[in-house]
């Protein structure tokens, strides 16, 4: 079923098999073609998709949309809102094919939303979950920039030249009305074209690796394009496997070197559920840890609170000629605590073994941690009760008394 997207059309292509009890959904693999990609050839990449285990989301953009860059945002995002309501139930591996100018005339710019670098923005958690999801990156015959002369010989080619009855002077009035768009996207959207090659560029960022299929013999998409392109993405940090032929035309790699084609792209897509896996694992990690630094912030805020609480009561003893008091001096503590440590390392010696058993995180008033937490919530001056938190002095108004000055009260009200 063809949903449209505001700078195009899109329509799912699910796995035959994905409804029996034998066989799992692998991934989605997001199609994006653009007028060179013939049904019958498109339909040839969906099918190889779909015999691996991955179902497809095709996206047919409209040949404008390089020029025209909010049709491309318009598409983009009716394409995010479509995956997040297969993403929010089950998440997946997802895999961006771009297939010759697809990755301009759509693919950047749903980079950039997911991103938070375009004018329409996605909240933080559908933009985490997208992010997270993607795994992988093809391009067959591309990237290329269309925005150019290329792009009067796309539409010669895709548009014109197939038609019956074309003449040269039909041919050469096209030529011409591209060549006009290319002025009028050069005047008004000259920053467009920078914009398309830094949102790939960036795109390394993703953690997810790069496929690239390509052939010396396109006349559609030079080979020296994309070898630099290729160059710079590795030497960003990018995972890149680089695949070129000699002599298959633009887009016709599958058909002319079958075996080759559906080995890498193979290869590629299992990759491509290996780094979703390890991401996974690395969020569960990272959410693991933001939960133990939480929760260590709150223990702090208790220990402060309770160092307030015990300040406060010490203010009020002398309001009582009846009340006692007793606090440990820091000779004392240390005495204990070196004591505690050697009985501790007295025990390991005899039971003689060599193997420390993991457990679970603990704050041990002994360790490093808890010394910290101890030197920062124990009051330093005890004999001026001055404790500062968040800026706050808590002090006493009363005159210091000497220890022996205490002693002699008591002796005297005895």
């Amino acid at each position: 079923m063809l949903t449209s997207g505001g700078g195009g059309t899109f329509y799912w292509v699910r796995n035959e098999e994905e409804t029996s009890s034998s066989s799992k959904l692998e991934g989605i693999v997001v199609v994006f073609a653009w007028g060179s990609l013939e049904e019958s050839r498109l339909k040839n990449f969906v099918d190889l998709y779909s015999s691996i285990g991955w179902n497809s989301l095709v996206v047919l953009s409209d040949f404008l949309n390089p020029f025209f860059p909010e049709r491309a945002t318009s598409l983009a995002f009716s394409i995010l809102n479509e995956l997040l309501e297969e993403l929010r139930t089950k998440p997946c591996p997802l895999v961006l094919a771009a297939f010759s100018g697809g990755s301009q005339a759509c693919m950047y710019k749903l980079l950039q939303i997911i991103e938070g670098t375009c004018e329409a923005h996605l909240n933080l958690d559908d933009s985490r979950l997208i992010m997270t999801c993607i795994s992988g990156q093809m391009f067959d015959s591309g990237p290329v920039n269309v925005t150019g002369d290329l792009g009067a010989r796309f539409a010669l080619q895709s548009s014109i030249l197939n038609l019956p009855g074309s003449s040269k002077l039909v041919s050469l009035f096209a030529k011409g009305v591209t060549s006009g768009l290319d002025a009028l996207f050069l005047t008004k959207f000259g920053s467009h074209r920078s914009e398309y090659w830094q949102t790939l560029y960036s795109s390394v960022g993703l953690g997810a690796p790069f496929l690239i299929l390509c052939s010396e013999n396109d006349d559609l998409a030079p080979y020296p394009v994309i070898y630099s392109f290729a160059q710079r993405v590795q030497g960003l940090g990018g995972h890149v496997r680089f695949i070129n032929w000699k002599d298959s035309p633009h887009l016709g790699h599958y058909e002319y070197n079958p075996i080759q084609y559906r080995t890498a792209v193979t290869k590629f897509l299992d990759h491509s559920i290996s780094i979703f896996n390890q991401k996974l694992q690395k969020l569960f990690e990272r959410n693991g840890m933001e939960g133990m630094h939480d929760k260590i912030c709150e223990l702090i805020c208790d220990l402060q609170n309770a160092a307030v609480d015990s300040n406060q009561s010490l203010r009020r003893v002398a309001v009582g000629p009846t009340d006692h008091f007793f606090l440990p001096s820091s000779l004392e503590y240390q005495n204990n605590k070196e004591s505690g440590s050697l009985q501790d390392e007295q025990k390991e010696r005899r039971s003689g073994s060599g193997v420390h058993v993991a457990s679970p995180p603990s704050l041990s008033p002994h360790s490093v941690l808890g010394q910290v937490l101890f030197d920062v919530c124990v009051p330093k001056n005890i004999e001026g009760w001055d404790i500062k938190f968040d800026g706050k002095t808590f002090g006493s108004g009363r005159k210091r008394l000497s220890l022996n000055g205490l002693k002699r009260m008591r002796r005297s009200r005895l």
